[in-house]
């Protein structure tokens, strides 16, 4: 999830500085959110959402005037789509009318997130990673807790439309679904804070279904740093790279998007199978730290792995971070002067009025994947959108999950040929799931399930 400056309930992905304010009760505050009250995120979260009415104006033409949106659709016919993120379950779990119950929120009615079935079939989805995101911050009760309610969430969700959503697992299951007009439906573990630094607890949730782990969310871990955290190791402690070897063995995708450079290129380093960045942009198009620089995607060739391109606006858009970042500044201000909300809303209404908020787009994403593209190379380039984690406000034009044909005909347009556009669309991710489950298989007949503890290879006796 890509929602900043908000509680951490509310986002799974939430960049420290560009916030999309979006409040909804659940049971954990994020790490350094401003200090906001309540009556000024809600307006806060009424201005993203009348923005992206407006920023919806202007969409590309319909199918039948658009032949490059014609070509889109009938290419995603004949490939899986695979969409590397979506924090639908999260959304469920925090949904304002109805938390955690699955069967209320509806997904053969109109939503009212960015995801339902009728927006699924309209994008051409094909495969989904399902994120079952869980705060770093949160330590009520442990994070054991609150992984195990996410997957029941996720696959409690995936069992109620069986006509639409199908679990799996593998790349061929993935095919299968497709060829059966199905989604295939994958789950993915938004930060390794949820192993609770146990081996045993990243095989049994392997065990139950999850096929990545991002190894770290917004908090540096007692193994891995984070980007937008304190830096504390340099990348991965030595059990840190344990991690990575058990999840190599297990056959389960290394996720480095929220992770630091350090933790990049010392995965890259020990890495026996191909890595993701489930949902990430390119940081020489824009500076934000949840972004990948030049120098890792250089090394993606050699690994193998595959950028999957996120719509976050604050990642996709400098324009956009920058009025997000002020904005905030300006929230921050007058709650720390003793404002009341109504006095926060009155400034931040006059500030937004002065200053209107910059367009983000379907260009600005296009503009990233073609980067990827140059610099990686057309077959370490994917997508993840991010729906349902960015927030009130997505880019025009990329509204929502029906919205992947126009973003496959803007390529067309730019002149991609159908081969390339196949690799972004799912042919990548294919490859990259059957390589790291040829890597288990051959990992497996020689190496047994880690025993190794965080104290014995980062606190040794006397150390």
């Amino acid at each position: 999830m890509s929602l900043t400056g908000q509680s951490a309930q509310n986002s799974c992905d939430a960049p420290n500085s560009s916030p999309y304010i979006h409040f909804a009760a659940a049971p954990a505050a994020r790490r350094e959110r401003p200090q906001v009250s309540a009556d000024a995120l809600r307006f806060l979260r009424i201005l993203g959402a009348s923005a992206s009415m407006v920023l919806a104006v202007g969409a590309p033409l319909a199918a039948q005037d658009d032949p490059a949106l014609a070509h889109a659709r009938a290419l995603l016919k004949s490939v899986p789509l695979i969409d590397g993120h979506n924090d639908l379950p999260w959304e469920i779990r925090t949904s304002e009318t109805a938390p955690r119950d699955v069967q209320a929120y509806n997904l053969n009615a109109a939503a009212p997130g960015n995801t339902d079935i009728a927006r699924l079939r309209a994008g051409e989805v094909g495969a989904q990673f399902w994120s079952i995101y869980i705060p770093g911050e949160a330590r009520d009760s442990g994070y054991a807790r609150m992984q195990l309610e996410e997957f029941d969430i996720a696959r409690r969700m995936i069992a109620m439309y069986p006509n639409t959503l199908e679990f799996v697992t593998t790349a061929d299951g993935i095919e299968k679904a497709f060829k059966s007009g199905h989604i295939g439906s994958l789950l993915g573990m938004e930060g390794g804070h949820a192993i609770e630094n146990s081996l045993g607890a990243l095989r049994s949730y392997y065990d139950l279904g999850a096929r990545y782990m991002t190894l770290t969310h917004n908090v540096t871990l007692d193994w891995a740093d984070a980007a937008q955290d304190t830096l504390k190791h340099g990348g991965l402690t030595p059990f840190g790279q344990e991690v990575v070897r058990e999840m190599n063995r297990l056959g389960m995708l290394v996720d480095l998007s929220h992770v630091s450079p350090g933790v990049m290129s010392n995965v890259l380093d020990i890495s026996e199978s191909p890595v993701i960045f489930s949902h990430s942009s390119a940081w020489a198009l824009t500076n934000h730290k949840r972004n990948v620089p030049d120098s890792i995607l250089r090394r993606l060739p050699k690994n193998g792995g595959v950028v999957m391109v996120t719509f976050v606006p604050g990642f996709t858009s400098t324009r956009f971070g920058a009025w997000e970042a002020a904005r905030d500044s300006v929230v921050r201000t007058h709650t720390a002067a003793g404002a009341d909300s109504a006095a926060v809303r009155a400034q931040v209404k006059a500030w937004v009025n002065a200053n209107p908020r910059p367009a983000s787009t379907l260009s600005d994403v296009a503009d990233h994947v073609e980067y990827v593209r140059k610099v990686a190379g057309v077959d370490h380039v994917g997508l993840g959108s991010d729906f349902d984690g960015m927030g009130p406000v997505t880019p025009a034009g990329l509204e929502d999950v029906s919205k992947y044909p126009e973003l496959f005909a803007e390529l067309i347009r730019r002149g991609w040929n159908d081969g390339d556009l196949k690799k972004l669309a799912g042919l990548n991710m294919l490859r990259v799931i059957r390589a790291n489950e040829a890597t288990a298989k051959r990992l497996q007949a020689t190496r047994q399930p880690s025993t190794k503890t965080i104290q014995q290879m980062d606190h040794p006796a006397g150390s």
